[in-house]
């Protein structure tokens, strides 16, 4: 059977190109389309797909509804991954998207789509628990923190394997609990993490965020 795929997309003409992208993949099924909120959740509802592909902004506000649907699911469907569609490169959208942990979850640009391959790449990384971020929104998020490219590469191998960890949405509490740590030695880790990454005057957890969000992007 293969990746059971619900489409949330208001925008006729595109929804129905990446419909039929989406039909043409040997290993995606493609249950059905919404034009909303509402018709998306009813369509989980009742379908229950492997994975969600959601325009970022649709009725009935127009704002952030695909955000909204990630965070929805991530407590009422958890196994369900998300792929959202936008075509704003500001990394706040990805932050948001990321707060509660970056697995099963994506966020592309919709320019992105006439690149089929990477389309269903991205599908196919979610639908096992991976993440895709656009490379375009973590350019937009080094350009603003200025962080060096090589920044990732200074962290140890003990931070490397902390920031994995946070990359799950793991509290520093959960981090200590599964690597056999004190919580002050996880938090020295993650404060020295944010140091190299230069993410130390940030909140912390939009730092926490942006961190998984350079990780990500460095592999």
């Amino acid at each position: 059977m293969g990746i059971r795929v619900a489409l949330a997309e208001d925008n006729t003409l595109l929804r129905e190109g990446i419909a039929q992208l989406l039909e043409r993949a040997d290993d995606i099924e493609l249950i059905g389309t919404a034009i909303d909120r509402p018709t998306l959740e009813a369509l989980i509802e009742e379908h229950a797909p492997d994975l969600v592909v959601t325009d970022i902004r649709m009725p009935p506000t127009g704002t952030d509804e695909g955000i909204q649907i990630a965070a929805q699911l991530r407590e009422t469907h958890p196994e369900v991954g998300v792929v959202v569609l936008s075509q704003y490169a500001d990394p706040a959208y990805a932050l948001a998207l990321l707060d509660g942990g970056s697995e099963g979850r994506a966020y592309l640009l919709k320019e992105r789509v006439s690149d089929v391959d990477e389309l269903l790449a991205a599908i196919r990384e979610v639908a096992t628990g991976g993440s895709v971020i656009d490379s375009k929104v973590v350019e937009s998020l080094v350009a603003t923190k200025r962080p060096s490219a090589n920044d990732i590469d200074r962290l140890t191998p003990r931070e490397r394997e902390i920031l994995g960890e946070m990359a799950q949405g793991k509290s520093n509490a959960a981090i200590a609990a599964s690597l056999v740590l004190s919580t002050r030695a996880v938090e020295k880790h993650t404060n020295s993490i944010f140091s190299k990454l230069g993410l130390s005057e940030e909140i912390d957890v939009n730092r926490r965020v942006k961190a998984v969000l350079l990780y990500l992007a460095a592999g």
